[in-house]
C-alpha cells in the first residue's frame, strides 16, 4: 500500500430500501491500513445519471428530468470505503474497451492512479485480430471503425494514427436475393426504403413486394396497444411488408449483430426505427421527410481502417499503457468484496487488492466474477445471450473471379439458408489491401439459430463457403490461401428485454461501490460504440475516486 493520505468516500450501500429519498448522513472517517497514512474524508455523491444512462429515458422523462430521476433512485443511507490517495484500479479484460478505458483513467487521473490490466488470453486485442495473409496484415476480426464520432476521431489524433487512416473506395454493397447479387438500393435506413423506384430498378424485391411496401403510404396506424420492448420485425412487417424484412432489414440489421431481426430489439439495436415508427404513422413517409431535413453530408467516410490493420490501434494503446500492470494469461476467477474496496482473485491463486474494478469482459464473464457479492446483477447479466462466430479468410488468383470486384462485399438474407452470414471484397474495399495477383474475400459465419457449421472441420467449412462464393460470384478457381478465426460466444444478442436487464444490472451496481462494467454487452456491439462506452466509464470513475466535483458535473 502506498504511503500517503487515504480518503473516505461515500457511496450508496447494499440492503437499503430501493427507491426512497438521498438523506442526510454524517461523513466519518475510517482509519486507513498504512499506519503512516492519515485518513481523511471526502464526501462524494455517486455519479447516478451518468450509470442511469443505460435506462429507458421514456420512463424518468427527458435529460433535464434526470437528476431528479437519479435522485428518487439513490438509497437514503450511505456507505463508505477508503480510497488511497492513488487509486488502485483493477481492468479485467485486454480488448478495445479494457484497454481505452485505462487510457481514459490515465487521461482524468494523469499519474495519480495505479492500473492494473488482467486478460486471460495471451495477448492484447480481444476480437481485433490482425494476421499476415495474403502477403498483407488483414483483420480477422473486425475491419472498421466508425469515426463520425468525434471519440472515435480524437482518440486516433491523439494516438498519432492520423497517417494511417485508410478510407474505403466507393461502391456500395450488395445483397444476395432472388439468386443473384443485387446492387442495394440509394436511399435505406437499414433497409427501409424511402424512395420507390430505385427499390424496384434493384431487384431485390418482386414487383409485388415493392407495391406492398408502398402501401405503407396510406395504411392507419395500428390499433390497440403497442408491445413495450418491440422487436424490429413488429415495426417493420406490418408497415412495409414481409419482402422488405426478410430481403432487406434482416440481412443488415441482423448480419450486424449475427442475430435474427424478428429477435432483436428495436429499441436496444435501432432506436432511429423505434423512434421513427413511434412517432409516425408511415415510415416510409418520416424517412423522406429525414432525408429532406438532412444536412448536406461532408467530411469524410464515415467508416475507415487503419493501414498495417485494427492492430495498429491495440499496439499504440498499449504502448501509452506501459507503465501500467499488464498481466496476460492471467483470468480473474472472482471478485469478493473487503473492508475497503475489492480483491481481485486470479486463477493461479494471486490476488490483487483494488480501490475500484473495471469488468471489460463479456456480461457472462462479469456474471461469474460477481456473483457471490450480487446474485442480483449475476441473474442480470447472465440473461445476455451470445453467439459463436467465425471469421472465414480466403485468398484466390485474380484470374478465379470472372470480373473485376466493384464495393465492398454483399450479405445474405436468412432466408436463403446460407452459411455465409456476410462477405468482405477486402482487396476491392481497402485500397491498402489491392493486389495484383490475389483476390482477398472475408466472410463472415454464425448467427443466431444457425449453428450448422460448429461442428465442421476447418476443410469442409471452407469446401462450403467455396461453394457458396462460386454460385454468387462464380469463381471459376480454388483459393489458394486461407485462414479460419472462431469466436466462440462472439457476439452478444441484444434481444427483446435487452433494456430491462441494463437497468436490473444498473440498479444491482449501486450496492457495488467502484464496480463498472464496460464492452459489447451493453451499449453497442461495434468497436466506436465501445470506445465510447469505454470514456464513459472512465469519466464516471474517475469523477468517483477523485471526489472533487458535484453532482451536477458527475453527472452530465
Amino acid at each position: 500500500m502506498d504511503v500517503g493520505r487515504c480518503r473516505t468516500v461515500r457511496v450508496p450501500g447494499a440492503g437499503r430500501e430501493p427507491f426512497p429519498v438521498l438523506g442526510p448522513a454524517r461523513p466519518r472517517a475510517r482509519p486507513c491500513r498504512a499506519q503512516t497514512c492519515k485518513p481523511t474524508t471526502s464526501v462524494v455523491p455517486p455519479p447516478v445519471c451518468r450509470e442511469f444512462r443505460g435506462i429507458d429515458r421514456r420512463r424518468i422523462g427527458d435529460d433535464k428530468d434526470c437528476h431528479r430521476a437519479s435522485a428518487a433512485l439513490v438509497p437514503r443511507q450511505l456507505e463508505e470505503y477508503t480510497v488511497h490517495s492513488r487509486p488502485r484500479i483493477v481492468i479485467i479484460g485486454g480488448g478495445i474497451s479494457g484497454l481505452t478505458s485505462a487510457h481514459y483513467l490515465h487521461r482524468r487521473l494523469g499519474d495519480g492512479v495505479q492500473v492494473t490490466l488482467v486478460e486471460g488470453g495471451p495477448r492484447l486485442g480481444g476480437k481485433i485480430a490482425t494476421v499476415p495473409f495474403g502477403g498483407q496484415a488483414v483483420d480477422v476480426g473486425p475491419d472498421a471503425l466508425m469515426v463520425r464520432s468525434p471519440v472515435v476521431a480524437t482518440l486516433i489524433d491523439d494516438l498519432g494514427l492520423g497517417d494511417l487512416v485508410v478510407e474505403p473506395n466507393a461502391g456500395g454493397a450488395r445483397i444476395w436475393s432472388r439468386g443473384k447479387l443485387r446492387r442495394l438500393p440509394a436511399g435505406t435506413l437499414f433497409g427501409i426504403p424511402d424512395r420507390l423506384l430505385p427499390l424496384l430498378w434493384s431487384g431485390l424485391l418482386s414487383p409485388s413486394g415493392v407495391a406492398r411496401a408502398a402501401l405503407d403510404i396510406v395504411l392507419p396506424r395500428r390499433p390497440g396497444p403497442k408491445p413495450a420492448d418491440p422487436t424490429i420485425a413488429e415495426l417493420v412487417r406490418p408497415r412495409m411488408g414481409a419482402e422488405v424484412f426478410d430481403r432487406l432489414v434482416d440481412p443488415l440489421l441482423g448480419g450486424v449483430h449475427a442475430g435474427r431481426a424478428d429477435e432483436l430489439s428495436a429499441h436496444s439495436t435501432a432506436p432511429d426505427i423505434e423512434g421513427l415508427a413511434r412517432t409516425n404513422r408511415s415510415l416510409y413517409l418520416a424517412l423522406g421527410r429525414r432525408r429532406r431535413a438532412a444536412p448536406p453530408k461532408t467530411g469524410g467516410a464515415a467508416l475507415v481502417t487503419l493501414r498495417g490493420g485494427l492492430a495498429t490501434l491495440i499496439d499504440a494503446l498499449a504502448a501509452r499503457l506501459a507503465g501500467d500492470d499488464i498481466r496476460l494469461g492471467s483470468p480473474a476467477s472472482l471478485i469478493t468484496r473487503t473492508g475497503d474496496g475489492y480483491t481481485v482473485g486470479l486463477a493461479d491463486g494471486r490476488n490483487i487488492e483494488a480501490d475500484a474494478v473495471v469488468l471489460a469482459a463479456s456480461a457472462g464473464v462479469a456474471a461469474e466474477l460477481l456473483g457471490g457479492e450480487s446474485p442480483e446483477l449475476a441473474a442480470a447479466l447472465a440473461d445476455v445471450p451470445y453467439v459463436d462466430v467465425a471469421t472465414v479468410c480466403l485468398a484466390y488468383p485474380r484470374s478465379a473471379a470472372p470480373a473485376e470486384l466493384h464495393g465492398t462485399g454483399f450479405l445474405v438474407p436468412p432466408i436463403e439458408d446460407k452459411l455465409v452470414v456476410g462477405c468482405t471484397w477486402s482487396s476491392a474495399k481497402w485500397p491498402h489491401l489491392a493486389n495484383d495477383e490475389l483476390v482477398l474475400i472475408r466472410c463472415m459465419v454464425g448467427r443466431r439459430g444457425d449453428n450448422r457449421w460448429l461442428d465442421l472441420d476447418d476443410d469442409t467449412l471452407v469446401d462450403l463457403i467455396h461453394g457458396e462464393l462460386v454460385e454468387a460470384m462464380g469463381l471459376t478457381q480454388r483459393p489458394v490461401e486461407r485462414h479460419i478465426e472462431r469466436w466462440p460466444q462472439g457476439m452478444p444478442q441484444y434481444v427483446v428485454g435487452h433494456q430491462a436487464r441494463l437497468d436490473a444490472a444498473t440498479t444491482a451496481l449501486l450496492a457495488l461501490p467502484g464496480i463498472r462494467l464496460t464492452g459489447s454487452s451493453y451499449r453497442g456491439v461495434g468497436l466506436a460504440s465501445c470506445i465510447v462506452d469505454a470514456e464513459r466509464t472512465a469519466d464516471s470513475l474517475a469523477a468517483l475516486l477523485s471526489g472533487d466535483r458535484p453532482l451536477t458535473e458527475v453527472a452530465s
